[in-house]
């Protein structure tokens, strides 16, 4: 039984470095609708900031979405 490890280590360099990139862009999508709240809460009412924070939420857990969505049918096709 021969190892590759040269697949081994690509694998788990890719495995870590989209890991890292998922939870940095779900965090920042949590950041994007705790800072609407924050814009909310203080009375500012609607404003670009808060569209522009809610809309960057958005496409952050859309982004997620998409890279789990992947994901999935690349361990079933």
């Amino acid at each position: 039984m021969n190892i590759d490890w040269a697949a081994l280590g690509s694998v788990f360099g890719v495995s870590l470095a989209v890991t890292v990139a998922l939870v940095g862009l779900f965090t920042l999508g949590i950041i994007g609708l705790s800072k609407q709240e924050t814009a909310a809460a203080s009375g500012s009412g609607p404003g670009a900031s808060v569209a522009l924070a809610r809309t960057g939420a958005y496409a952050c857990f859309a982004l997620c979405a998409a890279a789990v969505a992947y994901g999935i049918y690349l361990i079933v096709a």
